[in-house]
């Protein structure tokens, strides 16, 4: 496979091994035979093919097993699921469980509807229960303790079934954005609930510890509150949880109460999935999708994948037994959006809509009738006898395929795997196949990446590139104006046909992304992860639509995000300002005569550097610098970065928008100053301004005080990752797949 500089940063910062001086030890060849050594265990015809297909690029496996196969940790699984018990000893053995999971590189979900309410009687102690809230509070102290790998954060989802007393404590839970960070939260939706909403009805809510009703509510708030909640800054997502039930393939196991930290995952309790995800955009031959290689690639995928659960080391006994009880595999796609422009298709469109019904059918049926063959070969899954396929097969829409043959077939020689397929996010790894990731849409066509000296590079989709030269209208300048609108529907300089084909996920409806989630989510076993996207202006009704649409539809969750919601945006494609007032462009306000503020010294690669923020009585209005050495080409500089910042302040631009257009800017003389790197004097700006934020002087502070509070900001290191630009490159970062992920680096944060 050809890679991309991107997919190169990537493997050399997160995938290739190093040695004890940090330094890498392998390249992409290296990296791939080591996986495909450990995970064929020794039989070359197995090397051959397991080379052959990750080096293709048609199939790639979840992070863990890139970074881990054939090393001295070899724990190759990324989803896991772990009981809370209503015990302070089951709530403290998942807290230490998790540390193991997060230290091996993978992500927990929990579901905290075990635990009894606040306030509820502990008669071991003769006190009162603390509730789910409070401890899922600790379960997220105790994972930013821990560093997955030294790769990535730990990742958790934390769901609450809605009839639980504390569900309105739960909804509202992360209103705050800079509360659970560690935390993705679901609500655990059921029929009733929803049946109750229909209806405008009440329901109860039940005593875990008691089995008693302790209050009833009525559905349609609590449904409202959610959608207030998602709307406000895109938390809790729901979990449709009787749904996800209605397909759980060993029900004689238990409930499935928990989803990995995506949502796509759905896990009994110490249950674990490796998965795999298929690159569609490399299945394109004369302009159709190639379904015979499509087919080959399906069948090595679940070859694979079933070996690495046999390879892999769990970080419990108890996941091991299950994980190697159950067998699950969960074999995706990335490259959907990709695929779409190579065949001319609108991701908004009902063609779009019945070829991902189509593909992912194949996908299925093909993934079940090789994993029938290995059970032939091999022995079914061993929890295979009670099964959903032992009593009477995979119910599945027939569209295409003969799903009754298929289950004659199981029922006569079994399945390896209880489950074969989900739609992951493809975070990194869709970086490294160079294509889109999972089922989502692009979401810009264009980007800008800074390197070094302040240069900036134009990131162009490749497909997009390849259709705008061959209609002779490529333009550099038509490609900034791009990589600032984020999108080409507003540009009379292109063609209709093109703008129909390459629209990106704010071109796009919400009704089609969910329609689009519906379509996949009929053929795959567990469930699909992805992001609904809002414009900024949507209404708290167009969220409830979306989860309206979402149920109705066969999803079996859904998570929203709403442009700009949050205090630190996710991704802004675009600095333009919108004009407002009527159309008129914005004016700065006039200047008081009298402005009070506080002056901060920094040390500089320049110097020492004085920062002096002003603020008249809407906050901050201007700043004003003085560097040590006076005079000369830093000084100019800095005069003009603080008259256009002190503009900026006076047109109501947000500081943190400020801030990111300053933070990590580079010079050739970064210095440390109070424990901090500045690596410019427009970094160190920046800095001073986020201090700032954090200090909100105003007439009632005294100089001591806010020297104080500096002092103990410095202290605390970096002032809050300011989650508008990537924390390790300062690249951007975009919300899809239910994660943040940067499109430079390849950080990703679930």
């Amino acid at each position: 496979m050809e890679l991309s500089e991107n997919a190169l940063v990537v493997l050399q910062k997160r995938y290739f091994k190093r040695d004890d001086k940090g330094n890498c030890t392998e390249d992409w060849s290296q990296m791939v035979s080591r996986i495909a050594t450990n995970i064929s265990g020794g039989d070359q015809g197995k090397y051959k093919r397991y080379y052959e297909l990750i080096d293709s690029g048609l199939f790639l496996p979840n992070s863990p097993t890139l970074m881990n196969a054939g090393s001295d940790l070899q724990q190759l699984s990324a989803c896991f699921v772990l009981p809370v018990d209503d015990s302070m000893e089951g709530i403290f053995d998942s807290i230490k469980n998790a540390a193991l999971i997060h230290k091996s590189g993978g992500g927990t979900g929990f579901s905290f509807s075990r635990l009894r309410e606040a306030n509820a009687r502990v008669r071991s102690t003769n006190g009162i229960s603390s509730g789910p809230i409070t401890f899922l509070r600790v379960f997220n102290a105790a994972t930013d303790a821990v560093k997955q790998g030294g790769t990535r954060r730990g990742a958790n989802m934390a769901i609450l079934n809605v009839d639980h007393p504390q569900i309105l404590e739960f909804i509202k839970a992360k209103e705050d954005n800079r509360e659970l960070n560690n935390f993705n939260i679901s609500v655990g939706i059921t029929e009733g609930f929803m049946n109750a909403v229909h209806d405008d009805a009440e329901y109860d809510l039940i005593s875990p510890y008691s089995g008693e009703r302790v209050n009833r509510l009525k559905a349609r708030d609590v449904f409202n509150l959610i959608v207030e909640m998602a709307h406000k800054n895109g938390e809790p997502g729901i979990i449709f949880l009787d749904r996800i039930n209605q397909f759980n393939p060993t029900p004689h196991l238990g409930k499935i109460e928990s989803t990995n930290p995506c949502g796509e995952q759905p896990l009994l309790p110490f249950e674990a999935c490796n998965l795999g995800s298929i690159n569609l955009s490399s299945l394109v031959k004369d302009k159709a999708v190639d379904f015979e290689l499509f087919r080959n690639v399906i069948r090595e995928s679940v070859d694979f994948l079933d070996d690495v659960i046999d390879r892999s080391r769990f970080p419990l006994p108890e996941i091991a037994a299950m994980a190697r009880a159950n067998r699950k595999i969960g074999l995706g796609i990335m490259g959907w959006a990709d695929l779409l422009f190579l065949l001319g298709i609108p991701y908004n469109s009902e063609k779009a809509v019945g070829l991902g019904e189509e593909l992912m059918e194949f996908l299925d049926y093909e993934s079940k009738y090789r994993s029938m063959e290995l059970a032939k070969q091999k022995g079914s899954f061993p929890n295979f006898k009670g099964s959903i396929y032992e009593k009477g097969g995979l119910k599945r829409t027939v569209k295409n395929l003969d799903w009754d043959k298929l289950n004659r077939e199981i029922s006569t020689n079994g399945i390896r795997n209880a489950t074969t397929t989900t739609i992951a996010p493809t975070g990194t790894i869709s970086m490294i196949a160079n294509t889109s990731g999972g089922i989502e849409p692009q979401f810009s066509l264009v980007y800008v990446k800074n390197v070094m000296d302040g240069e900036k590079l134009l990131y162009i989709n490749p497909h997009f590139e390849k259709s705008v030269r061959k209609a002779g209208l490529y333009d550099a300048a038509l490609m900034e104006q791009i990589s600032e609108l984020g999108s080409i529907q507003q540009l009379p300089a292109l063609p209709a046909a093109l703008k129909q084909v390459f629209v990106t996920a704010h071109d796009i409806s919400p009704q089609w992304h969910v329609k689009m989630q519906s379509a996949f989510q009929k053929y795959t076993d567990n469930a699909v992860s992805k992001t609904i996207n809002f414009h900024r202006s949507a209404t708290k009704d167009d969220i409830r639509m979306a989860y309206e649409l979402a149920y109705e539809s066969g999803c079996k969750g859904v998570t929203v995000y709403r442009d700009g919601s949050r205090e630190n945006q996710v991704l802004n494609v675009g600095n333009k300002m919108k004009e407002e007032l009527n159309g008129t462009r914005i004016a700065p306000r006039q200047r008081p005569e009298i402005t009070t503020g506080v002056t901060r010294r920094v040390e500089t690669g320049c110097g020492h550097l004085y920062v002096t923020i002003n603020s008249d009585s809407n906050g901050p209005c201007e700043v004003f610098t003085q560097i040590g050495k006076v005079g000369g080409c830093a000084s100019a500089q800095l005069e003009a970065i603080a008259r256009l910042t002190s503009l900026c302040l006076r047109s109501n631009v947000k500081v943190r928008s400020i801030i990111k257009q300053l933070q990590g800017i580079r010079c050739p003389s970064p210095m440390w100053s109070n424990g901090t790197m500045v690596t410019s004097c427009a970094d160190s700006l920046a800095k001073t301004l986020e201090t700032f934020l954090k200090i909100q002087p105003d007439k009632d502070k005294d100089i001591a005080r806010i020297n104080a509070e500096s002092s103990r900001i410095t202290r605390q290191g970096n002032l809050n990752t300011h989650i508008g630009s990537c924390p390790d490159c300062g690249g951007f970062i975009e919300h899809s797949e239910g994660c943040l992920k940067c499109q430079i680096c390849g950080w990703t944060k679930c």
